[in-house]
Order: structure tokens, then sequence, then C-alpha cells
């Protein structure tokens, strides 16, 4: 199921999430983060926020910040200027918060979201009052071909 079904997600729910992965540029590298430019979706015009057409992704994936977006080269390895691939790699996730909007919210991106999906890996624990600090987002609708299907739960999947 494509997010443009955009079924009912709940709290609780486990997700299989993925991405095709697409052809960007590196357009900065930091000992924390590689910033590359965002090949889905533009610059929202009307946006009160003046985003500049780039993503962050952290050097170290799998720390504590983390992000379902990946480059397919190890970031460590990434320069300015060097092309790379970016999406997601098949990830189960758990829904740990849903928001929804209306207006679409503004993000500095278009299409702007109805609908937010706040996650975490499965098998990582969130920490009580901040879990939706180490959780990422998934925009319903977003301009990335993001896949996301309903996994039932199972004793094999811990969250």
């Amino acid at each position: 199921m494509t997010q443009g079904s955009n079924p009912d997600y709940q709290v609780g729910d486990i997700l299989r999430v993925s991405c095709v992965p697409t052809p960007t540029r590196v357009t900065e590298v930091s000992r924390f983060y590689v910033s590359i430019e965002w090949p889905w979706g533009e610059v929202d015009p009307d946006s009160q926020y003046g985003w500049n057409g780039r993503f962050a992704l952290p050097v170290e994936p799998d720390g504590r910040e983390w992000s379902l977006f990946r480059t397919e080269q190890d970031p460590r390895t990434l320069e300015p200027d060097d092309t790379c691939l970016v999406g997601i790699p098949e990830t189960l996730v758990r829904v740990i918060d849903v928001g929804h909007y209306d207006p679409p919210m503004d993000t500095g991106r278009l299409p702007r979201p109805h609908t937010l999906l706040i996650v975490l890996p499965v098998g990582r624990p969130n920490v009580e009052g901040n879990s939706e600090d180490e959780g990422d987002t998934i925009e319903l609708d977003s301009a990335a071909p993001i896949t996301l299907e309903r996994v039932p739960h199972s004793p094999d999947i811990h969250g």
C-alpha cells in the first residue's frame, strides 16, 4: 500500500516503510550531518519558512539521532559535490504519534502535509517524555515515493 491511499494510521501501528533510492548531490558535510539536495518536492513559495531545498542526514545513521532516509554510500565517505543515492531501506517502524493538520502544515516544502506520523524503529526503546524528539517523521502524501504497509503484530515484533 502506498502512502497516497492514506489509511487511518494509529499510535502503536507497526509499518514496513521504504523509498526507492534516488540520485542527489551532497551539498555540505560536517562531523554530524551530511546535507543533500532534496530530490522530491519543491520549495513552497508561500511558506513562512525559507527552506533552501536541502535535507540533513546524520552521519551515524544508527546513532541517537536517526533518519528513515539514508544514503546508500557510507555517509562518512561523502564529500561536497559528490553524487549519491538517497532512499529508505525497508524498515519496520512503530507509530508513536499521529498529527492531523487542517489547513495542511507549513513545512517550507510542497506539497504541504495533512498528516504526519512520528515513528521509531521496531525494537528501539523510546524514552518517556522525549520520544518524539528521537522519532522521525513520515509526511503522508509527500512528494517522496514512500511505500507504507501495515504489519500485523506478532510475538516476533518487539515495540
